[in-house]
């Protein structure tokens, strides 16, 4: 048995060049085949240099004219126009490697949430399935997202100047895929207003408790806890966002243990689910006056709560 291989070329031949060949082996004449198809001259010409698409009309009327069907004319403009669309692609795969550097990359490919790759053409193609945009330029105009690309405040100590939006909106995204497979009720602001006693009285408990204490408390009111490494040139280690309508998360830094600063994330956290709506907030991303109040308010509405559970 044999097996016949193709192999096509990367070059985007038009398939003007075809019609050329036609035109000569028949000794006919643009002018003369412009006549016949009842179209201008300069058109047919346009066609041959590839200045001018082959319609499926036009296709129809080289048929005629010519006895070569019009699926080949229609087949040989669809697979011109797909190479120039892909090399177009390529460059612009090759242009959007420059935000490569700003990705977490390889913690991504070991979460196993991007494919393991050294290409970088292929890097950025899984990077745009993960962020879920076309290109890597778009993500800052995500709603889900923006937030992530505002300048940095409290969060942004350690590593700052080295920290991106790209790193900051993977570590949420992150979050978000592990969020949308949690079971969890819908939301229940007053559910949750009656847990905070019961949260609070976790801060008495081992470390080993808090946790699994905490997941099973908040999904009782629809709420995702998730504890999450934060990536490298992440500068925030809180957040708190929302994936449905009905279903809210917070997220932490799982590189820091259950301390006083840890708890008051969380509490913060729970007062913007309580407080503020449907909104993001990051740790440390502000982003004006407006947000920066009802960052002052979740903090105060923690330190309440905080100092209760002191006494």
């Amino acid at each position: 048995m044999v097996t016949e291989k193709r192999f096509y070329s990367d070059l985007p031949i038009p398939p003007g060049e075809y019609l050329a060949e036609v035109l000569k082996t028949k000794g006919m004449a643009q002018a003369e085949l412009a006549r016949r198809i009842g179209r201008p001259v300069q058109a047919v010409n346009e066609i041959v240099k590839g200045e001018k698409a082959i319609t499926p009309e036009t296709a129809i009327q080289l048929e005629q004219a010519l006895d070569v069907p019009a699926h080949i004319w229609t087949g040989l403009e669809s697979r011109y126009q797909l190479i120039k669309a892909r090399l177009a692609e390529k460059g612009r795969l090759r242009k959007e490697a420059a935000y490569l550097a700003q990705a977490p990359y390889k913690q991504l490919a070991n979460l196993k949430c991007v494919g393991k790759t050294g290409d970088h053409e292929h890097k950025v193609r899984e990077l745009q399935r993960f962020y879920g945009v076309s290109s890597l330029a778009n993500l800052s105009g995500v709603r889900g997202y923006k937030v992530s690309f505002r300048g940095g405040g409290e969060g942004s100590g350690e590593g700052s100047e080295a920290a991106t939006g790209f790193a900051l909106a993977a570590w949420i995204r992150c979050a978000e895929m592990r969020a949308a497979e949690a079971r969890t009720e819908t939301f229940d602001k007053n559910k949750l207003r009656k847990s905070l006693d019961e949260i609070l009285e976790l801060s008495r408990k081992g470390a080993g408790e808090v946790v699994p204490g905490l997941e099973r408390i908040l999904a009782r009111c629809g709420v995702v806890l998730v504890v999450l490494l934060r990536f490298p040139k992440t500068d925030a280690r809180a957040a708190s966002f929302w994936i449905k309508s009905d279903k809210a998360v917070l997220l932490l830094d799982g590189s820091d243990e259950w301390s006083d600063r840890q708890w008051f994330r969380l509490f913060r956290g729970v007062g913007h689910l309580l407080l503020h709506g449907k909104r993001t907030f990051i740790e440390g991303r502000e982003g004006g006056l407006e947000l920066s109040a009802k960052e002052k308010e979740a903090a105060a509405f923690a330190e309440r709560w905080l100092e209760k559970g002191t006494r």
